[in-house]
């Protein structure tokens, strides 16, 4: 399952993850000609999707099909527009993502505009509205550059709430044409990158993929790549206004500190930080420097997220916002991790200090497009020398490898000093998979699957992985001889888990028009647009079955405890939202009934132990990295002060989450901390 950030799985943020994100390109068609246009969906070179536009007169047929690792949005669209380019009637129907059903309407008549899908519904008398549909293809961008194009300052309101603004970048040479490249701030946490010319729609690049027009399918790779550098030139001017840096030595006063090796907060002390390092804890006299005064919070090592695909700069930064400040990427494209990492690390870039898997994949009908695709042994191996070779610390195999493949990968992954992860290849067990050598599990339905499904037949490629997780999971007895046996090789292997509970409990139980709890803490502090995507089902679970799918969530949660009783490692991460559902995995542990000061153990000095960086950050002490998060309130009482956070530290660079939030569209959750009484 694949995030900005972002994305980190809801369908409209699974949108914009696939179809937005940064932006660049080879790119030289009009969006309306007479034939109709032909758009390419394409991911690392490889095609993944259509995007068909037929034209007659004002109104418009679209037809868009994606498919990737087994999963894509399909939507038929019908629109009808006025002489300014503004949407009359909209009509979508099709499925989501991962398969939800998806049918919505837009109607404008004298005044009135009145909408509805299978989630939310509205109405409002105005002049001349934007609509911006829950479910649709990325040609609904085009609408939108057109009317920024026009409108005053190039902003706009839109329906059904929020507000949209238009950023010029530069222009880019696109062979024989010339074209502009644009950001749209206000459909989601980062902003939304196309390109135009002329005020025509061209099409939208992501780091991941790119929609361009047919002829230019060739030049996919190259156009990714460009979109790699209008982000950066975004990123650079916010790097300049968000990295604050002090005189030193910097003191961090009042502050209740969180020892991450008793899970305990102290009384109040002073926390003294000199040239990125913790120079000492005390509460004797101070040294003339930089104050930041914690007014009685606490604070904490920086937070952990073992499972964050940080394909872009936008999800980087939101991770620093929220405190997490080490990551390890499970898996992207080759190419754009090492260079954003290098980015980063330089200093060019906001973003956490990474870790690499490197992604293996077998090719199969169902392959996801990221790292290699290979389709023998001796390639297998071949690339995890090369993961070896480039600085990677993990290797990762997915759901389409060929299971008599696992133990040589392993084996040489574990000759070069690499750990072995993943997705439980299809037609294997987590069993097998942990004796064949995986040092650490993605997901607890890659561990559990195997316990309640026919291994042999059952085919884990596709959403059924999903779809047996909420239907199954609920009878599953916990002393089964599978369960048990299972528990006892972890334990003796020492074999991790990284469960990313909050987002197989955002996919269980979203409901629709609802928000999903694990949503609760943050969705109102987000663009309306992202809002609205997250409140309606993910799968295609029928209502008669949401007691089952309420029930299969509560027995994942006994499994958690379980192994945590059990000795079992767990690692956070959240293959989703950047950041923010960090915080919403932390806040389902506790929930589960795993108690907040483990939990927060686990997001610090457990994940430094995992990722063999515990000498150099996860805890509060003299000569470790001022990797440094200050929040208002205790989160070993109340796990939901961790989205409190006033202050980040990475190193000698300070951050204020107030500032990054709002220069992102996000309404802060608390003030920055006071510095030198300001």
């Amino acid at each position: 399952m694949k995030l900005s950030s972002k994305d980190v799985i809801r369908i409209l943020a699974l949108a914009l993850i696939l179809l937005s994100g940064r932006s660049s390109g080879v790119l030289a068609v009009a969006l309306q000609t007479a034939a109709g246009d032909h758009y390419v969906l394409m991911a690392i070179g490889e095609k993944i999707g259509d995007l068909r536009v037929k034209w007659v007169g004002k109104h418009v047929d679209i037809d868009f099909r994606a498919d990737d690792n087994g999963r894509g949005s399909k939507f038929q669209e019908r629109v009808d527009l006025d002489s300014a380019g503004l949407p009359m009637k909209w009509e979508i129907e099709g499925t989501s993502w991962f398969g939800a059903p998806v049918k919505e309407t837009f109607e404008y008549t004298a005044g009135h505009a009145k909408w509805k899908s299978l989630d939310d519904s509205g109405e409002a008398d105005l002049k001349a509205p934007l609509y911006y549909p829950n479910n649709c293809s990325a040609w609904a961008l085009g609408v939108v550059l057109k009317v920024l194009l026009a409108s005053p300052g190039q902003r706009r309101a839109i329906l059904p709430g929020g507000e949209l603004r238009l950023e010029r970048i530069r222009d880019v040479n696109l062979g024989n044409t010339m074209a502009t490249a644009y950001a749209i701030w206000g459909l989601d946490t980062a902003p939304v990158l196309v390109l135009g010319a002329k005020g025509t729609f061209l099409g939208t690049i992501d780091d991941s993929s790119v929609l361009i027009p047919e002829q230019f399918e060739k030049n996919s790779t190259q156009i990714q790549k460009l979109a790699a550098e209008l982000s950066t030139e975004l990123l650079g001017r916010l790097n300049a206004k968000l990295t604050h840096t002090f005189q030193d030595p910097i003191v961090i006063k009042n502050v209740r500190v969180f020892d991450s090796a008793t899970g305990q907060t102290g009384a109040p002390t002073n926390v003294i930080v000199y040239r990125g390092a913790i120079a000492s804890v005390r509460t004797d006299s101070l040294p003339s420097a930089t104050v930041i005064d914690g007014e009685g919070g606490t604070l904490l090592p920086g937070l952990h997220d073992v499972h964050a695909h940080v394909s872009n700069g936008w999800i980087a930064l939101q991770h620093i916002a929220a405190g997490v400040t080490s990551v390890l990427d499970p898996g992207d494209d080759n190419e754009m991790l090492l260079d954003l990492t290098q980015k980063i690390d330089a200093g060019q870039l906001i973003g956490p200090r990474i870790q690499r898997a490197g992604f293996l994949e077998g090719k199969s009908p169902f392959s996801a497009r990221t790292g290699f695709i290979i389709d023998n042994l001796e390639d297998a191996t071949a690339k995890v020398r090369w993961y070896a070779d480039h600085g990677y610390r993990q290797i990762k195999i997915y759901n389409s490898m060929n299971p008599g493949f696992v133990k040589a990968i392993a084996d040489e992954a574990h000759r070069l000093g690499l750990r072995v992860s993943g997705h439980v290849p299809a037609f294997m067990t987590s069993e097998q998979a942990v004796r064949d050598g995986y040092d650490e599990i993605n997901h607890i339905n890659q561990l559990v699957l195997s316990w309640m499904i026919d291994v042999a037949k059952e085919d884990t490629r596709t959403p059924f992985r999903f779809t047996a997780l909420g239907e199954r999971t609920a009878a599953l007895d916990l002393k089964n001889e599978k369960v048990t046996r299972m528990i006892a090789l972890m334990k003796e292997r020492g074999t991790t888990l990284d469960p990313t509970l909050a987002t197989f409990e955002g996919m269980l139980l979203a409901r629709p028009g609802k928000t999903a709890p694990n949503d609760i803490g943050w969705l109102d502090h987000v663009p309306v647009t992202l809002q609205r995507g997250r409140r309606q089902t993910v799968l295609d679970v029928p209502p008669e079955k949401f007691p089952t799918y309420d029930a299969s969530y509560k027995k994942l949660q006994e499994i958690l405890v379980l192994l945590h009783k059990e000795g079992i490692p767990l690692v956070p991460g959240t293959d989703d939202m950047p950041g923010l559902m960090l915080h919403s995995e932390l806040e389902a542990w506790v929930q589960a009934g795993i108690s907040a000061p483990d939990t927060l153990r686990a997001a610090t000095i457990g994940s430094a132990r995992f990722l063999g960086t515990n000498q150099t950050v996860g805890a509060v002490a003299s000569g470790r990295n001022s990797d440094l998060l200050l929040v208002a309130g205790d989160p070993t009482k109340d796990i939901t002060a961790i989205r409190k956070v006033r202050l980040v530290m990475k190193g000698s660079a300070v951050y204020f989450p107030d500032e990054m939030y709002t220069a992102l569209g996000v309404k802060p959750f608390v003030d920055h901390a006071r510095v030198n009484g300001k």
